[in-house]
């Protein structure tokens, strides 16, 4: 089992990348594999001009096609996500989240933006094939700060609601990966002769 976060914010300190960060570290502390994705893994060129067939466009989308589950994040802008988001969501398959857990994190001026999320980027998701998109997490700036050391310092309600949605996240894959070794674990007795079949 696998699990991808895609920035949609350029900056590596900016608020949204901080609670990504944050759900990433709680994820591996609990055992997951975590792959890290965002807009500087596509040249801006091909980001803009929306290169389908290019190198890396083709390597966003194995990468994303190989994720059992996949954290979005961005910064709301003028009450829309991000437009490099969107870039880099229209570069994939059409049924790209299909089948996949999908937790979307977004950060805004004021509490106003959370529809943003709801408006703006769900029904996106819901169109690349997402149909387990689990309750986003929303903070104001004032919620989240990065400091000039680039730590992020995050309210306790805010910290606490995104690590129940990370848990809640967990929850959601488990039960595959139980499936998934249960097989494994009686293919190998079967093929020790610990039964017959």
């Amino acid at each position: 089992m696998s699990i991808i976060t895609l920035a949609g914010s350029p900056s590596q300190r900016s608020r949204s990348s901080a609670l990504l960060r944050h759900a990433a570290n709680r994820l591996r502390a609990g055992g997951w594999s975590i792959g890290e994705l965002g807009l500087r893994d596509i040249p801006a060129e091909e980001l803009i001009e929306g290169h389908y067939a290019s190198p890396a466009a083709g390597a966003l989308r194995a990468r994303v096609a190989a994720a059992d589950a996949v954290l979005i994040s961005t910064p709301v802008y003028k009450a829309s996500f991000a437009g490099g988001l969107k870039a880099v969501l229209d570069l994939l398959d059409e049924k790209a989240l299909a089948g996949k857990v999908v937790l979307p994190i977004a950060t805004g001026g004021s509490p106003a933006h959370l529809l943003a999320l709801e408006y703006g980027l769900k029904p996106v998701l819901s169109a690349l094939g997402a149909r387990h998109i689990l309750a986003g997490v929303y903070a104001t700036d004032k919620q989240v700060r990065v400091d000039e050391a680039g730590q992020p310092h995050i309210d306790d309600d805010v910290r606490q609601r995104l690590e129940d949605s990370v848990d809640r996240l967990s929850e959601q894959l488990r039960p595959h990966a139980y499936v998934a070794n249960e097989a494994y674990d009686l293919g190998r007795l079967a093929l020790a002769g610990g039964f017959s079949v």
